[in-house]
């Protein structure tokens, strides 16, 4: 491998678990934290040996919640990480948090071990809608996480924000988004709620015990956030994503151009080679594999051979150049850039325009995409209607090894 490798690592644990969530993450099974430590440093050392310690330019501890480890957990990892791989100087290292999980000293410990990023999920600022989304804090705690953040020394912040719930006003979000932004974070991420099948809060739905959100009001608050994070300054980079200049999550931007990016732990996604794979979720069965396996060695090739001779590894996909063009097409367009024209040349040895030329004429008439700058991107009314757009260009992959 000499590609550089975005890495995402796994923490399945969470002290409770929302009823919104349906990311492979578990409550009640703390007893099994020192073993999977144990075992994901094992899978970390095997892939650095297996791909013969490539550069990695971000890492990102997602879950779950990474905050909820023993600080000492973090550090362990993290030091696994830099014995396994080359991680460069100037890597963005990443740890998603909750409000109330960390105080001066753990996020002390964070920063000396090399973390240089905090994404905290503060999701609202209304006590009634935390309530709603089975959030531990409050919105008086949220405020007093960040500050302590500010204060233990982080200097680039994430505040994660939810919109288009049930019982959320306009009103609500509004005053959510403007103080939020009073806090003058690095960046912020926004997400509309989806009712992901099989949680409680689906189930809320349909039983009729919970009102089914608005999708037009889910659209006006995300006009406002677009209006309010234009006046002060941020750059709306990505659909879901604002950041101050030069702040992007650089991690993100690895998925968003459809770059290399390893997962590692139960249910973490990887992309090398031509290859998408995932890891078997159950965290149980993840360590039972882990504590088996054998130390690997370089490979001359990653294949699927080689990836599958992973004992976690679930699933392999081999992706196509019709299925890789239409997911470059689909990530690329959600950020502000677009896709250049020029990289999907280089990238595809095809011209965007041969490869989707009718697509582009159609959504372009449609108000949908737009080339501007040697690129084609999302106009204003497209970002709205995304799925829509992103449909065309998969009209053709059904022969993806093309």
């Amino acid at each position: 491998m000499s590609k550089r490798v975005a890495l995402y690592v796994h923490i399945p644990f969470c002290e409770t678990k929302c009823p919104y969530c349906d990311f492979n993450t578990y409550a009640r099974i703390e007893s099994l934290m020192p073993a999977y430590i144990k075992s994901l440093r094992r899978e970390i050392t095997q892939w650095g040996a297996m791909l013969g310690r490539p550069k990695v330019h971000t890492v990102f501890f997602g879950g779950g919640t990474p905050s909820y480890l023993p600080s000492e957990d973090f550090v362990a990892v993290l030091s696994e990480i830099h014995q396994a791989f080359q991680v460069e100087s100037d890597a963005e290292i990443t740890l998603e948090a909750n409000p109330g999980d960390f105080d001066k000293a753990k996020l002390t410990a964070y920063l000396e071990a090399g973390a240089n990023r905090l994404s905290i999920g503060v999701q609202s600022l209304d006590d009634r809608l935390l309530s709603l989304l089975g959030r531990r804090h409050d919105a008086a705690q949220a405020v007093s996480a960040y500050r302590l953040a500010r204060e233990a020394g982080f200097e680039n912040v994430s505040v994660d924000l939810m919109y288009g719930l049930p019982h959320q006003t306009l009103d609500d979000w509004t005053a959510t988004v403007e103080r939020a932004a009073a806090l003058e974070p690095e960046h912020l991420s926004m997400y509309c709620l989806t009712l992901e099948k099989g949680t409680p809060m689906e189930q809320w739905v349909k039983a009729g015990t919970m009102p089914e959100p608005d999708g037009d009001l889910a659209a006006d608050m995300y006009v406002v956030a677009e209006e309010k994070m234009e006046a002060l300054g941020y750059r709306h980079y990505e659909i879901s994503n604002w950041a101050k200049q030069g702040l992007e999550s650089r991690h993100n931007l690895a998925y968003w151009r459809n770059d290399a990016y390893l997962g590692v732990g139960p249910g973490a996604h990887s992309y090398l080679n031509g290859m998408r794979f995932a890891n078997l979720r159950p965290p149980k069965e993840y360590v039972r594999l882990m504590e088996s396996a054998s130390t690997s060695k370089a490979v001359g090739v990653l294949d699927e051979a080689a990836v599958r001779s992973v004992r976690v590894v679930d699933s392999v996909e081999v992706i196509g150049r019709r299925l890789e063009m239409a997911e470059t097409m689909m990530m690329g367009l959600r950020l502000d850039t677009g896709v250049g024209e020029e990289a999907f040349a280089r990238r595809f040895g095809s011209a965007m325009e041969k490869a989707y030329g009718p697509e582009m004429a159609e959504l372009t008439q449609d108000g949908l995409v737009e080339r501007a700058d040697g690129a084609l991107r999302l106009t204003a009314r497209g970002r709205l209607l995304g799925n829509r757009v992103f449909s065309r260009f998969f009209a053709e992959t059904a022969d993806s090894t093309a």
